[in-house]
């Protein structure tokens, strides 16, 4: 088997999720890592008893945008399902949390990167988990089309 048919086979096989705009997604997501991870870290080590509800929020937002930054990255089957699942994580809790900060704000004296539904970040914790798992369904179905 040729080189070139090893490579042909890989590619059907782990959709590439990191070409093309997903490359851009990845790099969105990566920014978000560190942007949410920074922000939590220095609010969680030194104003913790102001908003420790937003802060750990925030530490989770975290944690689950490095876990679809890491998993669009590698673009293999299972890391295509995390990323999916990521996504769906990220889209419950952006909508959970964002209603509650509007119904309850005395929980939220201090924003997190979903309150308001992202409204301190321009909407885009919002709109990202749903472009994430757009992206995913796209680089899927040009994989099975040979696109």
């Amino acid at each position: 088997m040729s080189d070139r048919s090893s490579s042909d086979q890989r590619t059907r096989e782990a959709p590439a999720t990191a070409t093309g705009p997903g490359r851009v997604l990845i790099t969105v997501y990566g920014v978000f890592t560190v942007a949410a991870g920074a922000r939590s870290a220095v609010q969680l080590a030194t104003r913790f008893d102001e908003a420790p509800l937003a802060y750990a929020l925030s530490a989770a937002a975290a944690v689950i945008y490095l876990v679809a930054t890491v998993a669009l990255a590698v673009s293999t089957p299972r890391s295509r399902r995390i990323a999916a699942a990521s996504c769906v994580i990220e889209l419950v809790g952006v909508i959970t949390v964002g209603t509650y900060s509007l119904l309850d704000p005395s929980r939220f004296p201090d924003q997190t990167v979903w309150s308001v539904y992202g409204q301190g970040y321009g909407f885009v914790p919002l709109v990202l988990p749903m472009i994430g798992l757009l992206w995913l369904r796209r680089s899927a179905a040009r994989t099975r089309t040979g696109s």
